[in-house]
């Protein structure tokens, strides 16, 4: 059974569509994340499925109930989806235990022994229950946030880019909390984000929205290594681009003979990672390109090395190279790459 299923879903603000017949399904029990740019209608989406925005058309389950279609539109309250926004929203006035179990039923609000285990669940220890929001830090906030919509037990999650105001490292750590409590409840989650690696890491499932369009669903490794097209590819992570030609399984590229991911004719856009680009110290023995170092930069356990190749000035090419493996500015080095490549039409 899927837990969610969207589809033919327009929804637009003044008679502009922000989607436009969007279709996407969500098993049971994963976790999918929405990625796409500012402003291509990632939250529109969110907000429809929690019943905050009626849609212009489409329709909208979970489980087994209609929630949105032509003529169905169940108010917010009784969908059993949890949200948690991008600020967490919590209640300055009250205390984490009043924030969390304002998530609950009217009649459950009093039920303060289920706030321990739901902070617990979340990675939080139960001392932090009368503390205010102001009195916790950014991650803690989001915390309980998530505790709250947990705490109705909803059969879906929604999360509207709920780590994107954190720091990098607390980022890290809220994110993977989130992700256990989701795993332990059993929830269904669906994460709007912007952020390609917190896509590709968190969910198990990853759909690339585009202008208010689907552009491809998959699996992280798949929208990763095989983007449907190259504005994808460029879209989805750092991306080394150069003209070639294919003939079948192999592409022709100042790089060599490479194998390609899906066979290809013509004129084509050769595309890979800078991860699968390999330096070789010894450029007089590889069997490959040889390059020149140009330039670096640092980012702490890799670094992003800009190369030239020799015979071809105006190539250049990427390589993401471990930090305790850096060349020297100026160096030359023998190429070599791993994996197939992507290629488009040219």
């Amino acid at each position: 059974m899927n837990a969610i299923e969207v589809t033919d879903l327009t929804v637009g603000y003044g008679g502009q569509p922000v989607l436009e017949r969007i279709s996407l399904t969500v098993p049971a029990g994963s976790t999918t994340a929405v990625l796409g740019p500012s402003g291509g209608g990632k939250t529109t989406l969110l907000r429809a499925i929690a019943g905050f925005t009626r849609p212009i058309a489409g329709r909208i389950t979970v489980g087994n109930q209609v929630l949105t279609d032509s003529t169905t539109h169940i108010a917010p309250e009784r969908r059993g989806v949890g949200y948690v926004r991008q600020d967490g929203a919590l209640f300055p006035h009250l205390d984490v235990t009043g924030n969390i179990l304002f998530g609950r039923p009217r009649r459950q609000r009093r039920q303060e022994t289920a706030v321990g285990p739901l902070l617990e669940l979340v990675g939080l220890h139960p001392d932090l229950a009368r503390r205010r929001p102001d009195q916790l830090s950014g991650g803690q906030q989001q915390r309980v946030a998530l505790a709250r919509a947990l705490a109705r037990d909803p059969h879906v999650v929604l999360l509207d880019e709920p780590f994107s105001s954190l720091d990098t490292s607390l980022r890290a750590a809220t994110r993977a909390a989130t992700k256990a409590a989701l795993a332990e409840r059993g929830a269904t989650a669906l994460l709007v984000t912007h952020d390609q690696a917190e896509a590709l890491s968190f969910a198990d499932q990853v759909a690339v929205l585009i202008r208010g369009r689907v552009a491809q669903v998959g699996t992280p490794t798949q929208v990763y290594t095989s983007p449907a097209d190259l504005r994808l590819a460029q879209f989805l992570g750092d991306a080394v681009e150069l003209p070639g030609h294919g003939t079948q399984d192999v592409v022709e590229c100042a790089l060599g003979q490479l194998a390609v991911a899906a066979p290809i004719e013509g004129p084509v856009t050769v595309v890979l990672r800078p991860e699968q680009v390999e330096l070789t110290p010894s450029p007089e023995r590889s069997d490959g390109p040889i390059a020149r170092v140009e330039a670096m930069t640092f980012h702490g356990p890799y670094a992003v090395v800009e190369l030239r190749l020799e015979g071809s000035p105006s190539v250049f090419v990427r390589a993401r190279v471990s930090s305790d493996r850096l060349p020297t500015i100026g160096d030359r080095v023998g190429l070599r790459v791993h994996g197939p490549v992507v290629a488009y039409p040219s």
